[in-house]
C-alpha cells in the first residue's frame, strides 16, 4: 500500500487530474485510431503505481487478474522472470483504466494504459496511448505552452511526423519512441494544457510528407541565424531538410559564451594533459565546426563536432574557440606559458536541421500561419492527414 506521503500526494494531485479528464473529453473530437507505445523506465526495480479511475490488471495472455482500486497505489517490484504487483506474478501486467481514467507512474500520470514488463535488467514501463493524446503531451514539453497558437500547431504537426517516422523504423519489439530527447519529451497529463490540446485538435492526424512518405521532422530550440543541410550534421543528404535564414534573433541562446580552466578540460576530454591548442578543421557553410583537433602536452585528438559538442556540453556547434592569458593570478594562472583556459563563443542552440522553434514563434507572432511555418523549415514537403 501506499505511505501516507503518496496518499496525501494522490488527493492533491485527483482535482488537477478530475479537470483534465472533463477538459480532455470536451477537446477529443473524431480521434486517429493509431496507438504509439512510449518507453517511460526501463531497468526498474520498485516503482509505485496507481489509477485515478478502477482499473483492470491485466496479464500477457488477455486474462483479467484483478482491479485497481481508484486512487490507491501499490508497489510493483522486479522478481526473478517476473513483475510482482497487486498481488499477481506475471512477465507482463496491464493497468486499463476505466472511464477514461490516467495511470500513475512514480510521480506522473498517463493516459492510455500502460504495461509493466519484465527484462533482464528489470521492469520495463510502456505507455500506449493514443496518437493524438501523446502529441498535446508532447507539444507542452517541447515548446511552451503559452505561445501563439500558430507556432503550438506548427509543433504539434512536427511532433506528430517525428514521431510516426521514428515509430517506422523502431526496431526494439517492447516499444517505438523513447520519452527523452534521444526521441522527443513526453511527459503525460504534466506537457499537456488547453493551449496544446486545442493544437492538437486544429491539426488532427495531419503529418509532412516528401514523395509520399512521411518525414523525420527534426526541430531544435534555434540554429543562430541560419538553419542547415542535412549532410552537413549528419551523414546522407535529406532533400526536406535544407538550411533556410532563421528568425530567431530574440532567442536566449541566440549568442552564447563559456569559459573552461585546464582543470575542467581535462575531466571532459581526458588523456590529453594541458590543453595547448583546439583548432576547427572544417566548418559547415554556415559555421558549425564538423570536426576538431585537439592538442595537449600528452597527445592529441581530432574529434567529430557533435562529439566536442557533447563532451564539453555546449549548445551547439556553431563556436568559435579562444585561448585565455591569465585571468587571475591566484586561480587560472598560466603554466609555463599555456593557456590558462579557453573561451568558447557560440550562437544557436540544438543541432540546427529543420524547424527552429524560436524561429517559428518570431513567424507566428508576425502573423505567419503554421502551414507556412511547416513549409519554410521543411522544404518541398505536403502536408497531408492520415487515414
Amino acid at each position: 500500500m501506499f505511505s501516507a506521503l503518496i496518499r496525501n500526494l494522490f488527493r492533491q494531485q485527483s482535482f488537477q487530474v478530475a479537470c483534465l479528464g472533463l477538459f480532455g473529453a470536451l477537446l477529443a473530437g473524431p480521434a486517429i485510431a493509431l496507438e504509439l507505445r512510449v518507453s517511460l523506465l526501463q531497468e526498474q526495480d520498485e516503482l509505485v503505481v496507481g489509477s485515478s479511475t478502477p482499473a483492470k490488471v491485466v496479464n500477457g495472455q488477455g486474462s483479467t487478474l484483478g482491479t485497481l482500486p481508484a486512487l490507491e497505489g501499490f508497489f510493483a517490484k522486479s522478481t526473478p522472470g517476473a513483475v510482482t504487483f497487486f498481488g499477481q506474478r506475471a512477465w507482463q501486467l496491464s493497468i486499463e483504466p476505466a472511464e477514461d481514467g490516467f495511470v500513475y507512474i512514480k510521480d506522473r500520470w498517463y493516459r492510455g494504459q500502460v504495461r509493466l514488463v519484465t527484462t533482464a535488467g528489470g521492469i520495463a514501463v510502456i505507455n500506449e496511448i493514443d496518437l493524438e493524446d501523446y502529441i498535446a503531451g508532447v507539444i507542452g514539453k517541447e515548446m511552451p505552452r503559452t505561445w501563439p497558437q500558430e507556432a503550438l500547431k506548427a509543433q504539434a504537426v512536427a511532433a506528430r511526423s517525428f514521431a510516426l517516422y521514428r515509430r517506422s523504423k523502431q526496431k526494439n519489439p517492447l516499444y517505438d519512441l523513447v520519452n527523452t530527447t534521444k526521441d522527443q519529451v513526453y511527459g503525460g497529463i504534466d506537457g499537456e494544457a488547453e493551449s496544446t490540446r486545442t493544437a492538437v485538435r486544429a491539426t488532427a492526424g495531419q503529418v509532412l510528407t516528401y514523395q509520399g512518405s512521411v518525414v523525420e521532422a527534426l526541430f531544435h530550440a534555434n540554429s543562430g541565424g541560419h538553419t542547415e543541410n542535412s549532410e552537413q550534421v549528419f551523414s546522407g543528404t535529406i532533400p526536406y531538410l535544407r538550411g533556410v535564414p532563421d528568425f530567431d534573433q530574440e532567442a536566449p541562446n541566440f549568442t552564447w559564451s563559456v569559459d573552461f580552466s585546464q582543470s575542467q578540460l581535462q575531466q571532459r576530454l581526458p588523456g590529453l594533459g594541458n590543453i595547448l591548442a583546439m583548432t576547427p578543421l572544417g566548418t559547415t557553410a554556415h559555421g558549425r565546426v564538423k570536426a576538431i583537433k585537439i592538442v595537449g602536452d600528452l597527445g592529441a585528438k581530432t574529434m567529430k563536432g557533435r562529439e566536442f559538442r557533447r563532451a564539453l556540453k555546449l549548445k551547439s556547434t556553431l563556436f568559435t574557440i579562444a585561448p585565455q592569458g591569465n585571468l587571475v593570478a591566484s586561480q587560472s594562472q598560466s603554466v609555463a606559458g599555456k593557456p590558462s583556459g579557453f573561451t568558447i563563443q557560440g550562437r544557436g542552440h540544438g543541432h540546427g536541421l529543420g524547424m527552429s522553434q524560436w524561429g517559428a514563434l518570431a513567424l507566428a507572432q508576425k502573423g505567419t500561419t503554421y502551414q507556412q511555418i511547416l513549409h519554410h523549415y521543411y522544404r518541398n514537403t505536403v502536408l497531408q492527414t492520415i487515414q
